[in-house]
């Protein structure tokens, strides 16, 4: 919701667990919520603004008002659910197969006929030599500093500049090959180099009814 022209492709699992002729219902309400959502948030947002608007020294709620604006600029498109069975190989790969042919699609992703320079593939093919070097542990984290020096030491990186580095990172964020907080001021120097780390501590963390399975200890 906060990132310009996102594209959202909701999908349900354990199909498994539903009868043939509930899936499409569900489907269905699923996606009716998810407009719901979308339509309260547009509304929620509009009323901010007014609000701020409003006031009777707005001049003050300047910064407010632009990242309210910024926010309610950001479109986002909604793909029909697709619906899994996380226990059936054949649906994971229907998956895959469904997101590549949903990534090349041009009008949905426009950056996918983006023509990147020779040193975007350079440095992406040294970070991944570095992420599976025994120096970097399984979680693959790494200053951000540190990552600079080491791919100053490739060849054909040493002239590598740190504005151009953190575009480049922006886009490697973007496509999922590494995860960069820039935003967050106590990660913005951190990188990490195995996004598949951070899921696993997500899924350690952020789970249903994680309180009831605390206490259920003894």
């Amino acid at each position: 919701m906060r990132i310009p022209s996102s594209v959202v492709l909701p999908v349900g699992t354990h199909v498994d667990c539903c009868q043939e002729e509930e899936v499409e219902e569900k489907r269905c309400h699923i996606m009716a919520k998810i407009a719901a959502m979308l339509r309260e948030r547009k509304s929620n947002l509009t009323h901010l603004i007014n609000n701020l608007e409003g006031s009777g020294e707005p001049e003050f709620y300047v910064d407010q008002w632009e990242r309210l604006k910024e926010m309610e600029s950001c479109t986002l498109s909604i793909l029909n659910l697709v619906a899994v069975n996380c226990r059936d190989h054949r649906d994971i790969k229907k998956l895959e197969a469904a997101l590549l042919e949903l990534v090349r699609n041009e009008e949905l992703f426009p950056e996918v006929v983006r023509v990147l320079p020779p040193v975007y593939r350079q440095v992406e093919a040294a970070i991944i030599d570095i992420s599976q070097s025994e120096e970097v542990g399984n979680h693959g984290m790494m200053d951000l500093q540190y990552l600079h020096s080491q791919l100053s030491q490739c060849q054909d990186l040493s002239m590598l500049g740190r504005e151009l580095l953190q575009d480049i990172l922006r886009y490697l964020h973007c496509v999922g090959l590494l995860v960069w907080y820039e935003e967050i001021k106590h990660l913005r120097s951190t990188v990490f180099l195995q996004p598949t780390f951070l899921i696993t501590v997500f899924k350690l963390l952020v789970r249903y009814r994680l309180v009831q399975q605390l206490q259920s200890i003894s």
